[in-house]
């Protein structure tokens, strides 16, 4: 039986409710939608796994406000069931020095934070951002609701310089870094 991911491509398309951040050109759910893409290519590509897309098309708009749009997503993973859910995001910040790559979670000392921790090595070492560790946040709604273990994954800053490369010119990298943790927290690498 394949272990089912089901990849939350944060935020919808330009021009709807729930866009994501912008900075350098870059707008965030585009960037968002592609890694998702090729994440669950490479997943799908793997007997292991069954992965779905929250945004299986770049048009595809879930909920007309930020609020309905994360319901829609965890009720889609809570739905299939899924066993793991990841959602995947870019950040911004006023100062365009900060720079990284952070995973939140909801509760630290769990099988999210191994997880976490896998992916988080894959990334820095496929991409080379920073790692800017894994962090608690049971507030946000994607992990507080969804019935399974989940993560959220801010690649890096839109608005950091060198970032924004990465985001724009590794989209490949940042999927095949999250591929690669998830199969080294399975011992499938």
């Amino acid at each position: 039986m394949p272990i089912k991911i089901f990849i939350d491509q944060g935020h919808n398309p330009t021009g709807n409710a729930n866009t994501g951040a912008r900075g350098n050109g870059l707008f965030e759910e585009n960037v968002t939608y592609q890694v998702g893409v090729y994440l669950a290519d490479l997943l799908n590509n793997n007997p292991n796994f069954d992965a779905r897309l929250s945004r299986p098309t770049p048009t595809t708009v879930l909920g007309t406000s930020a609020s309905t749009s994360l319901a829609e997503r965890v009720r889609l993973a809570n739905a299939w069931p899924a066993d793991y859910f990841l959602s995947i995001h870019a950040n911004s910040n006023p100062n365009p020095a900060i720079n990284g790559t952070e995973i939140y979670l909801y509760q630290l000392n769990t099988q999210a934070q191994w997880l976490a921790e896998q992916i988080m090595t894959g990334i820095t070492q496929m991409v080379g951002t920073k790692n800017n560790g894994i962090r608690l946040r049971p507030s946000l709604y994607v992990l507080r609701r969804t019935h399974m273990i989940s993560l959220l994954i801010e690649l890096g800053y839109v608005t950091n310089p060198s970032d924004a490369v990465k985001l724009r010119d590794n989209q490949y990298q940042f999927a095949y870094g999250i591929y690669l943790g998830i199969l080294r927290y399975f011992g499938f690498a």
